[in-house]
């Protein structure tokens, strides 16, 4: 059974950034718990901070990012020992094109709460976005030693999306299917793993986990055009024609409709 996760840690789930390449989870809470997520550690005392983090994190699910960098910057200011803070005003920084500064406050983030696993999923995914793949498979594999850590599934996608941006294909696949053993109906991973299936030429496994991620996730382009090329090699013209009818319809300015003109 898949693991409850707060509503605003849901709604967080799928934020993207690094060129939407990378999945976040920030916690949006600093309710008083543990920010370190040690087993048998005291719960760390309410901060002040926390209600600007969560004003922060609300604003970033609205993607209203001035108001969550003006939360951030308060939560930050009010107690800069909060790593959740810092976690979320890296995660802007980075949304803003501001590198160094996203990476400094990651960086201090796991240095406040070396045991945290969303600082540290979330400096994973900077490392990531950098090039720094080793690097960034330290953070995540950290992340997965807590066993606290409600949402292990986004640090294995990040994870296999790392593996699979440094061309370590096999790798990239063990750690979807890790993640989609903890949370089998989580789309991102889901998708990749339909891209990796087609790139294996095994097409009706990319069928499969494509229909599974269109259960749980809106159209894309990206997923109906690889629905297109699937049905092509799969020969169902009916189902391939019906993929292209809907992205050129919701999708008419994008790249993949360029791709399908020439197909």
């Amino acid at each position: 059974m898949t693991r409850r996760i707060p509503l605003g840690l849901a709604v967080l789930l799928l934020l993207s950034f690094l060129g939407g390449c990378q999945t976040t989870d920030v916690r949006p809470d600093g309710q008083g718990r543990d920010n370190t997520g040690q087993l048998g550690s005291p719960v760390r005392r309410a901060s002040p901070a926390d209600v600007y983090v969560q004003l922060g994190t609300a604003y970033l699910a609205e993607d209203r990012v001035s108001e969550a960098f003006k939360n951030a910057r308060k939560a930050v200011m009010v107690d800069p020992q909060l790593a959740s803070a810092h976690t979320l005003l890296g995660v802007l920084h980075q949304r803003l094109g501001q590198l160094a500064e996203a990476g400094k406050h990651f960086n201090k983030a796991v240095q406040l709460a070396p045991h945290d696993p969303y600082a540290l999923n979330a400096l994973g995914s900077f490392k990531c976005g950098q090039g720094d793949y080793a690097e960034a498979d330290r953070y995540f594999r950290r992340a997965l030693q807590n066993p606290l850590y409600p949402t292990p599934w986004v640090a294995l996608y990040n994870a296999g999306s790392c593996q699979e941006k440094s061309e370590a294909f096999e790798e990239a696949e063990m750690d979807y299917r890790a993640a989609l053993r903890q949370n089998p109906r989580f789309a991102p991973a889901l998708l990749r793993m339909a891209h990796l299936s087609f790139r294996k030429d095994n097409h009706l496994s990319a069928r499969a986990y494509l229909q599974r991620y269109l259960a749980e996730a809106p159209h894309t382009a990206e997923s109906l055009w690889l629905g297109v090329r699937t049905e092509k090699q799969l020969g169902d013209m009916n189902q391939m024609s019906v993929y292209a009818a809907k992205l050129r319809s919701l999708f008419p300015d994008s790249e993949q409709v360029r791709y399908l003109e020439a197909f």
